[in-house]
């Protein structure tokens, strides 16, 4: 029984030593032109579930219909159209070079709770391109009616996104 625990000693540290030489011998390509590996994406999206899961404890505030509306002045005038896009906008041609690629957020509105979303933009995720936006000063109540505008997102036509938002274009909101 000894021998056979040091040789699973001897195979998890031969394995150890493998990976380091793979990661941190430049071997493991960090280019965003690359795909990530199929078990490195797996993993990566796992950790960010959970993680998202186990810390997105805020509770939102009470339904205000208007905040959708000011949810989608914050959404385009924040900049988050170029990677997300919009109803009826597609998103930029640079974003199209991000990896992984950015949220399809009609799609993620269906499956992550509001507390997720808030604290996702809040935030941030890190090596996704995903920026921290309460780190950059934006306050709760913005990146409250930005997830108000997020859920909604799917019943939101071209035309009512272009109408809340057509004073917005090339503004700052007060940050």
């Amino acid at each position: 029984m000894l021998k056979f625990l040091a040789l699973i000693g001897l195979l998890a540290i031969a394995v150890a030593i493998a990976a380091a030489v793979f990661f941190f011998g430049g071997f493991y390509s960090v280019a965003a032109n690359d795909a990530d590996p199929a078990l490195v994406d797996r993993i990566l999206i796992q950790v960010r579930q959970a993680s998202i899961a186990r810390h997105a404890r805020d509770v939102p505030p009470a339904e205000d219909a208007s905040a959708v509306q000011a949810g989608a002045r914050a959404y385009s005038t924040r900049g988050c159209v170029n990677c997300h896009g919009a109803p009826g906008v597609e998103w930029a041609k640079w974003s199209e070079g991000l990896r992984p690629d950015p949220a399809d957020l009609k799609e993620v509105s269906a499956e992550r709770q509001p507390n997720e979303l808030f604290w996702v933009i809040k935030n941030g995720i890190k090596m996704t391109g995903m920026p921290s936006f309460g780190g950059s000063g934006v306050k709760d109540d913005e990146i409250w009616k930005i997830v108000a505008f997020v859920k909604k997102w799917p019943s939101v036509t071209p035309e009512d996104y272009k109408a809340w938002t057509e004073s917005t274009t090339g503004t700052q909101p007060p940050g």
